[in-house]
């Protein structure tokens, strides 16, 4: 900020910051000392309605590089060539907490990229978990009450967590990731990032692939455990956000190695499980990933309200050559992170810095509203017309998906070995007996919490299908807790 006079929000040059204006020394506060109203009214409007979720962040820039020639799959230009640089934004954040929680709980990760290419901005708003606890967006509002502070109490309780988790059974391998080594990482740096959902990539040819992303971390993967996470959440809040900014700020850069997996799009209708559930995974084995990219972050935001906070990330914000799946977690995603920004921060939210495009301009039709600039001018708001505005281009970012049935429903094939409990099952099976240990105190710590019997047999029993002897041990676990 340039050196001068203080000034109003006008302009005007302030003569007195100290005081304010009465009658008479010590005498009532006059109406017409504007500066005063001026402050106090902006300050009881500095803050934005905080995030339903993924209340709790911090975020950086820096710059996402092409590693390997994947134009067979996609047509998008920030992937066109090996070596090729984009800016990107990547916001991370726990989903439960609030903006003055703790960083260091037991928390999925939101792992929010904003990559700003020469054809418009491309959101990839991931988890740190490549699946979630719910594969319908229908549910997403109930699954998040049950996470929050309940109504009555204002506190979080674990009848209302389990309760859910027990009566949606899809939840399992979720819940089995979260409550493992991994569900506290000791920082964003040291913790994988993942697209979680399936997306579309279209090729210059029109030919479709279905493909997952991966982010694996660099830095290699940390985590606490929870006795450790108790201690550090209680003496330093802040500390994932602390630890990313001090990296930056020393010249330790934090990077991930990028990879993708990739499926034909006609493989899909007989693939074993249904490639477009979010609660499932591709095993590696049938879909390798591929390298393709290496992100790093090398730059802190000057102001957190300004570029974390008022930061906003679509999964609806695709680009030339990457589309949506009939996955019906990222359908309901589509709608609902646009709309929430546009409540929260206001209509004209991508009008700000850390939104808008860096590599191109933003060409539309919209005009006024909260925080419009003026930038179009005396141009026209409509479309078709006779004087030059921008027109369409008649190419999908996308390939259409073909749907069946009498009302044009999209319809899902049945897939041989589509079941709620199979991939939780082979997660605790890959884990060593020490890691299994963690994982079943872990579990039994909270289910011990649910104060009705039906509701914590029904939480275990759907660990048991997973697996029996996870199951046989988790109930064990919780006896003994329990007295």
């Amino acid at each position: 900020m340039t050196q001068g006079p203080l000034t109003t929000e006008a302009g005007a040059p302030v003569a007195d910051n100290q005081n304010s204006e009465t009658a008479g020394v010590g005498g009532p506060v006059l109406v017409q000392d504007q500066l005063l109203l001026e402050k106090l009214a902006h300050f009881n409007r500095e803050r934005i309605p905080e995030r339903v979720v993924h209340a709790r962040g911090a975020g950086a820039y820096g710059t996402f590089k092409v590693t390997a020639d994947v134009t067979q799959y996609t047509r998008a230009a920030f992937l066109s060539e090996v070596g090729k640089e984009t800016e990107v934004f990547l916001r991370f954040s726990t989903v439960a907490g609030n903006l003055g929680a703790a960083d260091a709980v037991r928390d999925p990760r939101g792992f929010a990229v904003k990559f700003y290419t020469e054809e418009g901005n491309y959101d990839l708003v991931g988890n740190n978990t490549p699946v979630f606890f719910i594969r319908d967006a229908i549910k997403f509002p109930d699954f998040i009450h049950t996470q929050k502070r309940d109504p009555y109490t204002g506190s979080q309780e674990a009848d209302n967590v389990f309760d859910f988790w027990g009566l949606s059974p899809e939840s399992t391998h979720q819940v089995t990731w979260l409550f493992g080594d991994r569900g506290i990482p000791a920082s964003y740096r040291h913790m994988d990032g993942f697209g979680s959902h399936t997306y579309q990539w279209t090729n210059e040819a029109g030919e479709v692939f279905w493909v997952k992303y991966h982010f694996k971390t660099d830095q290699g993967i940390k985590n606490l455990t929870a006795e450790e996470a108790e201690v550090l959440a209680g003496k330093d809040p802040d500390s994932h956000q602390r630890d990313l900014r001090e990296a930056i700020e020393r010249g330790e850069y934090p990077s991930w190695t990028v990879y993708v997996q990739v499926m034909p799009a006609a493989e899909a209708a007989t693939y074993r499980f249904n490639p477009f559930d979010l609660t499932k995974v591709w095993p590696h084995a049938d879909y390798p990933p591929i390298e393709f990219g290496k992100l790093e972050l090398n730059r802190n935001p000057e102001n957190i309200f300004a570029e974390v906070e008022q930061s906003i990330f679509s999964p609806a914000h695709f680009v030339p050559g990457i589309g949506p799946s009939p996955d019906k977690m990222l359908q309901g995603r589509l709608f609902a992170y646009g709309d929430a920004h546009r409540y929260r921060v206001g209509i004209n939210a991508d009008h700000l810095p850390v939104n808008r495009p860096h590599a191109t301009e933003a060409r539309t039709h919209s005009r006024d509203g909260y925080l419009y600039d003026g930038r179009h001018k005396g141009a026209k708001n409509y479309e078709p017309n006779s004087f030059g505005g921008p027109f369409q281009t008649d190419r999908p970012l996308w390939q259409g998906v073909p749907v069946t049935g009498a009302t044009g429903e999209s319809v899902t094939p049945v897939h041989a070995e589509d079941n709620d409990f199979v991939q939780a099952g082979n997660l605790y099976r890959l884990m060593t007996e020490d890691e299994k240990e963690r994982l079943v105190k872990n579990l039994a710590n909270a289910i011990s919490g649910v104060t009705r019997d039906d509701i914590a047999e029904r939480a275990i029993n759907n660990f048991r299908q997973a697996d029996e002897d996870f199951g046989k041990r988790l109930e064990a676990a919780v006896q003994a807790l329990r007295g």
